[in-house]
């Protein structure tokens, strides 16, 4: 590879000369040219002068400054060099932070720093090793191309990396983009997020292939040979609004765990089941559940509580044995009142014996005191 640039590391009083090569490859992404497309024929964008109206050849290209009233302000390749920069041709470690500090949308390109130099060999290393122990990166500015930046420097196995960094002014405000009210999400929910996040598992090579590329490929040989594009089958992602969001976690990691070709779960015994409960237990209504499996697994958790409760309550007697029973509760019932009729005869029988033996005793006594009187 041909260094992009040349330049110094300042690490305090130590001094690095490196060079820098690009670490990406852009031309090996996809890309299209334009087209007419009555003919067919290329588009090409041609510098043109806009006051002679001629086309340009790279040579007689240079900088241009505009200015707020819109002059433009020729400069040369001397007048950038004049710059009094310090970071011209020296890169100024400013700050060691740690790598999590830094905002990944500031991170732009990046470039590998080789030693420009025997002499930088051991200082090279140095600066490297001591960021990989103490786990930090370094922060400076460097001028790239006729442009001051800020750049990271971290080590990458045995090499230095400078990737180079956007300005904080040129991060947008996120203005505009969150919703509009606030959304409120069940712990339960996140719970059942987390658990599809644990199910996904680490990247494959397959996962980082370019299949866009080799697809597009296709498609251009089956046009060169006059036939139609041969395309692998593959599954078809569901589409559409999600309108129970607790199935759709479940089924997803259903969905993970098969791809894997681990052994799904048809009971609900699972993680994602048991969150799916806490849910079910935590909303009020929420319909019916689209799945065939969620309402199985249901029908069958009703039936094995049945079964359960049946086998808890005492056997009930049968209609014959119900009728038997009842007979012998009417004749006990009957005996009963009998019994208490006859005990209420002869408790009145009783009673009026008793009766006439006291009306009998009072007439003799009313009888002898006469008699008393009369002699």
């Amino acid at each position: 590879m041909r260094p992009t640039a040349k330049f110094s590391i300042s690490f305090g009083l130590v001094t690095i000369p490196v060079a820098a090569y690009n670490a990406t490859d852009t031309a090996a992404s996809v890309s299209f040219v334009r087209l007419h497309t009555a003919d067919g024929g290329r588009v090409r964008n041609q510098p043109v002068c806009s006051l002679e109206g001629t086309e340009i050849s790279p040579d007689e290209i240079g900088r241009g400054y505009r200015t707020d009233d819109g002059t433009l302000v020729p400069l040369t390749d001397d007048d950038l060099d004049a710059l009094p920069l310090p970071t011209a041709k020296t890169l100024t470690i400013l700050a060691f932070v740690a790598g999590g500090d830094i905002d990944p949308l500031q991170i732009g390109k990046g470039y590998y720093l080789g030693v420009d130099g025997p002499a930088a060999a051991k200082p090279y290393a140095l600066l490297r090793d001591a960021m990989e122990r103490h786990r930090r990166v370094g922060l400076g500015k460097i001028a790239l191309h006729g442009r001051e930046t800020l750049a990271m420097i971290r080590p990458v196995e045995d090499v230095l990396v400078m990737q180079v960094l956007l300005w904080p002014h040129q991060i947008r405000p996120m203005t505009g983009v969150l919703p509009e009210r606030e959304v409120k999400v069940a712990a339960n929910e996140v719970q059942a997020a987390e658990t599809l996040m644990d199910s996904f598992g680490a990247l494959s090579k397959e996962d980082v292939h370019d299949h866009y590329r080799e697809a597009l490929e296709e498609i251009v040989a089956a046009k060169l040979a006059r036939r139609e594009p041969e395309f692998a089958a593959g599954e078809e992602q569901p589409a559409g609004q999600v309108k129970d969001l607790m199935a759709a976690l479940q089924d997803s990691v259903r969905a993970a765990k098969r791809a894997r070709g681990e052994t799904v779960e048809t009971e609900g015994t699972d993680e994602a089941d048991r969150a799916a409960g806490a849910a079910g237990a935590g909303r009020s209504g929420g319909g019916a559940r689209s799945s065939g499996r969620t309402a199985t697994r249901a029908t069958a958790r009703k039936t094995a509580t049945a079964r359960k409760t049946a086998e808890r309550q005492p056997a009930k007697p049968t209609a014959t044995g119900t009728a038997k029973a009842g007979s012998a509760t009417d004749a006990a019932a009957k005996g009963r009142a009998a019994t208490g009729k006859k005990a209420a005869a002869a408790k009145g029988t009783g009673a009026k014996k008793a009766a006439g033996t006291a009306r009998k005793t009072s007439a003799a006594k009313q009888t002898a005191g006469r008699g008393r009187k009369a002699g």
